[in-house]
């Protein structure tokens, strides 16, 4: 099986001189589709400026990182934005929802930014949200719902364009106990039956004990990578 990531020496360093702070040193990592892995480590450790590098947010000052199947130092901002509508779906703590939508146009606002006709963005959001058991809920607007019903709205619109991979950096940090552990479940509930791919950033032990995959970074370097 091909990998849907790969990191190939992946060093950043913000500043220089004396000043230079090492985010990441000489990282090498593939995720493999269907895996469930988690980032965890310190704060500092690297985690979320390794989600950054794998979300082609940011390029890596050194080494090369790849997403199905694309070296992204060879694709323009342009194409890297394109990359990241198409291939990449992001989950992100603060929801970042568009208030003035609602749930379902939130959805399909993605689609709209691939050409998706009317028609298939109405169908396919409407099944997103009931995937994420939001039924019923398509017209409410983000101020209208809950933390934990804007998260699921959040990982419904991470899915709706089928990526190759979902992001998720501290998914259940601003929920509470039961709506956090409702996300977890969700989220892997997603990858048993349908093996999606996730890689989350996380400090949250409930994300953790699910994770089938559990990768460890200690100063910007994998300290532990093991498999349940």
């Amino acid at each position: 099986m091909d990998p849907i990531v790969t990191c190939r020496g992946i060093t950043k360093t913000y500043g220089s001189g004396e000043l230079a702070v090492h985010a990441l040193s000489n990282v090498d990592l593939e995720i493999m589709q269907g895996d469930f892995a988690t980032l965890a480590g310190p704060s500092g450790s690297g985690k979320t400026t390794l989600l950054n590098m794998i979300g082609a947010l940011d390029l890596p000052t050194t080494g090369e990182v790849i997403v199905d199947g694309q070296a992204l130092s060879t694709l323009s901002k342009g194409q890297l934005s394109e990359l990241r509508l198409r291939k990449i779906g992001f989950v992100f703590q603060s929801y970042n929802l568009i208030p003035v939508l609602s749930a379902r146009e939130n959805i399909e606002f993605v689609l709209e930014l691939q050409d998706c006709p009317a028609k298939d963005r109405r169908s396919r959001a409407m099944e997103a949200l009931s995937d994420v058991g939001l039924h019923g809920m398509e017209d409410r607007r983000p101020g209208a719902m809950s933390g934990g019903q804007q998260q699921r709205v959040a990982v419904a619109r991470a899915l709706v364009s089928r990526p190759a991979i979902v992001l998720a950096d501290e998914p259940t940090a601003n929920l509470d106990s039961e709506n956090a552990l409702e996300l977890v479940n969700l989220m892997y509930r997603l990858n048993q039956e349908r093996g999606t791919t996730f890689l989350m950033g996380t400090h949250d032990a409930r994300v953790m004990e699910h994770s089938k995959r559990h990768i460890e970074l200690l100063d910007g370097k994998i300290d532990r990578d093991t498999r349940s």
